[in-house]
C-alpha cells in the first residue's frame, strides 16, 4: 500500500515528465482533445434517509429537465415551485428541498449534480456538493484547454481530488487525527473514483410518467405503521403499487397508449394510524403495559390492538374520521392541483383497511346529485350549506387573538378537528381556550356525517332469521356516526380482507342478494390462497351453494406451469383409472366365456352374472360423474347478487411454485404480497379502464 502512496504522492506533484509507472497511456488517449471542452450536463438528485443512510436518488429525466429549466431562468426561478413525480412532490428551487403534497413526509434535499465520487460501503456515487462541483469543472476545463493535468484540489471537508487526466480522476478520505499537528491531510487510504456527468455512473434514471390521469385511487392500509415485511410504510408500498402499474400499462395496453387513449392512474396512499396514535393512547397503554419481552408487546401495542382500537365506539369515531377526511382533503387538493382532470374515483382496502372501507361505504347515502358538476366548488367542510370559517367559529368562541397562531401554523378547520389537547399546548393556546376550542370542534365533528340507517331498505345490509325474513341491523358495527365522502367511488379493492369474518362475527348470517353500496358500483374481493386474514364474501351472498372464487389469469397470461402441471396430473390419473376400469371390464367378460366344468359352471353361473352387473354399475357410476362434471362446466354462471353489479366478487391469485410446497411457511408473506404482485395490479387496472370501455390489448385466459 505504500508503494501505492508513493506513487500517488509522485503523481500529484506539478513536474509535468511522466513516470514510467503513471497512467501516461490515458494521457495519450486524450492528448488530441486537448481544446476540445464541453460543458457537463448536469442531472438533478434528491436525498433519502434509507436504512439510517443518505441515498442520493436521480430524478425521472422530464422531472430533471423541469427543474433545469427552472434554474436556468433567471434569479426568478430560485423562487419557483416546481411539481415533480407526477405531482405528488414539490420542489422549491431556493431552499433545494423536496416536500410531499398529499402526505407528511420528511423533507428531501435536493441538489444540482455534476460531478460524483464512489461511495464508502457500496458502489453508489455520491455527489459533490454543487458549489464544489463547479470548483471541479472550471479546474477540468483548465485542465482540457490548456491540456494540464495532475490537478490537486481539497474539498471543504479536506478531502483530496487529483484529476491524473479526463480518464483517471481520484478522491481520498480525509485521515482521523492527520491535522491534529496543523498537518495537512495527505492522500492516504484507498482511492475512490471520481466521475464527471451523470451518464458516466451506472443509475437508472427512469422516463417520467404520462401527464394525463385517467383515474384516482386512494389506498387504506391495514394495521400497524408497516404494510411489509420489509417494515415499509404505506408510501412506500404505494410507490411500488404504482411503478407495477405504470409498466403493465406499458405492456397490456399499448395500442391505448400509442393512440393515446389513456394515460395512466394514480395511487395514493391514505394514512389513519398516525393520527389515531398520536391521541395520547400510546402513552395509556404503555403505563399498564408489562416490563416483559419488551419488544413483542410494543409490536402489539402498535399493531395488533389497532383492531381492538375498531372495535371501540371512541377509537374507531376517530378512525373512520381519519380515513374519510383524509380522502375528503386528498380528492379537494388533488383537484385543485389538477384542475383539468375528468376521471373517476375508486377505493382500495388491504386488511382491516378495507373493513374500515366497507363499512364507510355501507353507510353512505345516494344523495350527492351529480358529483361531476360540483366538481369546482366542492370543499373539504361535510356539513351542508354554507359552512362558516376557522376565523369566524373563533370570533363566535370570543377567541378571535389565537386566529394568527393558527395561520401561522397552518392549521384550518380540518387539522383543528383532529388536534388534541397536547398539540394545542404546543402552539401556546392556554388551558381555558383549549377546552372551549376542543369541545366546540368535538361536538361539530360529531354532528355532522351520516347517522346508520334504521329502516328496512334495499341498501341496508340484511341477516336471515329462522324464518328466512330478513332483519335490517345495518352492519352490526358499534355506534359511531359515519362520515360523508364527497364523492362516489367507482370500484372498491379490497385486498386480504377480513370483511366476511367481522360480519359474521358481528351476527350477519347472511348478505340480501339485492343489497349494493349506495353510493359505489363494484366491488372486488381480492386475495392470496394462503392469507390467513383474508376471507371469502360470496358464500354470505349465496349460502346454498358451494363454488370456486374466480382465479386471477396470469399476468403473462394463462396459469402458472405448477397449476397446469397439477391439473394435467389430475386428468391424467382420471384417464388411466377409467381405461383401467374399461381393460378391466373386457378381461373379465372374456375370462368368463372360458369353458367351466359342468358342476362349477353351474355354481358359477350366478357369480357371472351378478359380478358383471356390478362391474357395469361401476362404469356407469364413473360415466355419471364424468357427466356431471362436464355438466357443471357447462353450469351458467352463478347469481351472486348485486353487490358488485351482478359480477363475481371473490377473485383469488395464483400462488407461487415455491410457496405450494409448505402453505404455512408462506401464510405471513402471503398477507403483505398484493403491493408488487402484477396479477392484482393487472386486475384493478383491467377492471378500471372497462368502465372507459378500454380493454386489454389481449385478454387474458
Amino acid at each position: 500500500m505504500s508503494s501505492v502512496e508513493s506513487h500517488q504522492e509522485h503523481l500529484s506533484q506539478s513536474d509535468p515528465s511522466p513516470s514510467p509507472n503513471s497512467c501516461s497511456s490515458f494521457e495519450l488517449i486524450d492528448m488530441d482533445a486537448g481544446s476540445l471542452y464541453e460543458p457537463v450536463s448536469p442531472h438533478w438528485f434528491y436525498c433519502k434517509i434509507i436504512d439510517s443512510k443518505e441515498t442520493w436518488i436521480p430524478f425521472n429525466s422530464e422531472d430533471s429537465q423541469q427543474l433545469e429549466e427552472a434554474y436556468g431562468s433567471g434569479k426568478d426561478g430560485n423562487g419557483r415551485v416546481v411539481p415533480t413525480d407526477g405531482g405528488r412532490y414539490d420542489v422549491h428551487l431556493g431552499e433545494r428541498m423536496r416536500y410531499a403534497v398529499y402526505w407528511d413526509e420528511l423533507a428531501s434535499e435536493v441538489r444540482r449534480c455534476t460531478w460524483f465520487y464512489k461511495g464508502d460501503k457500496d458502489n453508489k456515487y455520491v455527489p459533490y456538493s454543487e458549489s464544489f462541483s463547479q470548483v471541479l469543472e472550471e479546474t477540468y476545463r483548465l485542465a482540457v484547454t490548456l491540456d494540464e493535468w495532475k490537478k490537486k484540489l481539497e474539498s471543504p471537508n479536506r478531502e483530496i481530488i487529483i484529476l491524473h487526466n479526463p480518464k483517471l480522476m481520484v478522491h481520498y478520505q480525509p485521515i482521523a487525527g492527520s491535522d491534529e499537528w496543523g498537518s495537512t491531510p495527505t492522500e492516504q487510504g484507498r482511492p475512490r473514483t471520481v466521475k464527471r456527468g451523470v451518464e458516466n455512473i451506472s443509475v437508472d434514471i427512469h422516463c417520467g410518467e404520462p401527464l394525463q390521469i385517467d383515474h384516482l385511487v386512494f389506498v387504506v392500509h391495514g394495521i400497524g405503521p408497516a404494510c411489509d415485511l420489509r417494515f415499509r410504510s404505506i408510501v412506500q408500498c404505494v410507490n411500488d403499487f404504482r411503478s407495477v402499474s405504470l409498466n403493465l400499462l406499458q405492456t397490456h395496453f399499448k395500442k391505448a397508449q400509442e393512440n393515446q387513449q389513456i394515460g395512466r392512474v394514480e395511487f395514493l396512499p391514505v394514512n389513519w394510524h398516525s393520527p389515531l396514535h398520536s391521541t395520547g393512547v400510546d402513552v395509556d397503554l404503555q403505563r399498564i403495559t408489562l416490563p416483559s419481552i419488551n419488544r413483542l408487546r410494543h409490536f402489539t401495542n402498535d399493531t395488533i390492538l389497532d383492531v381492538f382500537f375498531y372495535n371501540s365506539p371512541t377509537y374507531c369515531q376517530t378512525i373512520v374520521d381519519t380515513v374519510a377526511s383524509e380522502m375528503n382533503r386528498i380528492y379537494t387538493l388533488f383537484l385543485q392541483r389538477n384542475p383539468d382532470f375528468k376521471g373517476g374515483v375508486s377505493i382500495a382496502g388491504h386488511s382491516l383497511g378495507s373493513l374500515i372501507l366497507f363499512d364507510i361505504l355501507t353507510n353512505q347515502k345516494d344523495s350527492l346529485g351529480d358529483i361531476d358538476s360540483e366538481k369546482g366548488s366542492l370543499n373539504i367542510a361535510m356539513d351542508q350549506g354554507d359552512a362558516p370559517t376557522l376565523e369566524e367559529d373563533l370570533k363566535k368562541l370570543q377567541l378571535s387573538e389565537f386566529f394568527n397562531v393558527f395561520e401561522k401554523e397552518k392549521v384550518d378547520k380540518e387539522a383543528l378537528a383532529l388536534c388534541t389537547d397536547k398539540d394545542l399546548q404546543e402552539m401556546g393556546i392556554p388551558l381555558g381556550p383549549r377546552k372551549k376550542i376542543l369541545n366546540y370542534f368535538r361536538t361539530r365533528k360529531n354532528s355532522v356525517g351520516i347517522n346508520r340507517q334504521t329502516t328496512q331498505s334495499a341498501s341496508a345490509v340484511n341477516i336471515s332469521k329462522e324464518n328466512d325474513e330478513y332483519l335490517d341491523v345495518g352492519i352490526g358495527q358499534v355506534s359511531v356516526k359515519y362520515p360523508r365522502l364527497i364523492y362516489k367511488p367507482e370500484i372498491f379493492f379490497a385486498f386480504g380482507s377480513p370483511i366476511g369474518m367481522f360480519l359474521t362475527v358481528r351476527g350477519l348470517k347472511r348478505i340480501d342478494p339485492n343489497y349494493k353500496f349506495p353510493t359505489c358500483k363494484g366491488f372486488f374481493n381480492i386475495y392470496h390462497p394462503f392469507d390467513p386474514v383474508a376471507y371469502r364474501i360470496e358464500p354470505m351472498v349465496v349460502p346454498g351453494v358451494e363454488f370456486e372464487p374466480m382465479l386471477i389469469p396470469h399476468h403473462k397470461g394463462r396459469k402458472r406451469m405448477h397449476l397446469e402441471l397439477r391439473e394435467g396430473l389430475t386428468r391424467m390419473s382420471m384417464d388411466l383409472k377409467n381405461n383401467l376400469l374399461g381393460s378391466l371390464r373386457m378381461a373379465w367378460k372374456s375370462f368368463t366365456r372360458a369353458p367351466y366344468p359342468a358342476l362349477q359352471a353351474s355354481e358359477t353361473a350366478e357369480e357371472t352374472e351378478a359380478e358383471p352387473e356390478s362391474s357395469l354399475e361401476k362404469s356407469s357410476d364413473v360415466n355419471a360423474d364424468e357427466t356431471s362434471t362436464a355438466v357443471k362446466e357447462d353450469v351458467p354462471p352463478i347469481n351472486v347478487g348485486k353487490l358488485n353489479g351482478g359480477q363475481r366478487i371473490d377473485y383469488v391469485l395464483q400462488e407461487k411454485p415455491i410457496e405450494s410446497f409448505n402453505e404455512y411457511l408462506f401464510a405471513l408473506q402471503s398477507h403483505l404480497c398484493y403491493w408488487e404482485s402484477e396479477d392484482t395490479v393487472l386486475l384493478v387496472l383491467k377492471e378500471i379502464y372497462q368502465t372507459q370501455g378500454i380493454f386489454l390489448d389481449q385478454p387474458l385466459q
